[in-house]
């Protein structure tokens, strides 16, 4: 995943990996350890790297038949564990990772960056490796899952995590749950070699979704699955805007949740 630095981002990660790390077996204590160790990388990265600055927040998760290693990156000045009064963390830094963690590991350099890489057990669960890998860009957020079969939960979290700041009514929040879990059953079988890109940007007028790259004609057979022939309609219909949008690796599938007035 590749997100802004910003506070409120890290639920984002926080939401992706606890529903990737329950779809790989992660019982509930190491899902609540998980959780902790994540958010207190990425928010040393979003008090500490970059001083203000904008800059990219990279987080990556490999799982294997044992456990799931999350690298926490950033491109900033180096690494500052000390606890500040203000900061909005768990105020207690590498000490907590490290105890936390099955295993832990720091490196980098001035001005060159920071790398936390963090190990948790799965006790349980697994399958073949996915990684979140980080992409360029610094102020667009997307995120790249080498296995289709975890888009559901991934894409459940992340997509309640972003319309519940949004200032979207109980209601739309449904609404983009729905959807969002009904193209996640229906879609992956269709995305070329397997590998899902989801793209999220957010502005005043809600929040997009792009979904891809899919296979070509895909997008119309998920778009047929989300009719619902029993009661008329379609679950399409709790969207605000749904298109196609073609490109050279395949068909991408927008979605668009708009906010409140």
């Amino acid at each position: 995943m590749v997100l802004p630095a910003k506070a409120e981002n890290v639920a984002i990660v926080r939401h992706a990996f606890a529903g990737l790390a329950e779809e790989l077996g992660m019982d509930v204590l190491r899902v609540a350890d998980l959780k902790t160790v994540v958010t207190e990388a990425c928010m040393n990265v979003v008090v500490h790297a970059y001083r203000g600055r904008p800059g990219p927040l990279n987080v990556e998760g490999v799982p294997d038949k044992d456990g799931l290693t999350v690298i926490v990156r950033d491109e900033g000045i180096g690494f500052r564990p000390q606890a500040e009064a203000d900061r909005d963390s768990l105020r207690l830094g590498l000490s907590l990772i490290a105890a936390l963690s099955g295993s832990f590991s720091i490196s980098g350099g001035l001005d060159r960056g920071t790398e936390i890489t963090m190990r948790m057990p799965l006790r349980g669960g697994g399958g073949d490796p996915v990684e979140m890998k980080p992409v360029a860009e610094e102020e667009r957020t997307e995120v790249i899952i080498d296995r289709s079969g975890v888009l559901a939960p991934v894409l459940a979290r992340v997509v309640s995590a972003l319309v519940a700041r949004r200032e979207l009514s109980i209601d739309r929040v449904s609404d983009a749950v729905l959807v969002s879990d009904a193209i996640a059953v229906t879609a992956p079988e269709h995305f070329a070699g397997g590998r899902v890109r989801l793209g999220l940007e957010e502005h005043p007028a809600g929040i997009d979704l792009r979904l891809g790259p899919l296979e070509p004609g895909a997008a119309a057979g998920i778009r047929k699955d989300l009719e619902v022939p029993d009661v008329g309609g379609s679950l399409e219909l709790l969207a605000d805007e749904l298109t196609v949008e073609k490109s050279d690796d395949g068909e991408y599938l927008i979605i668009r949740f708009a906010a409140a007035p």
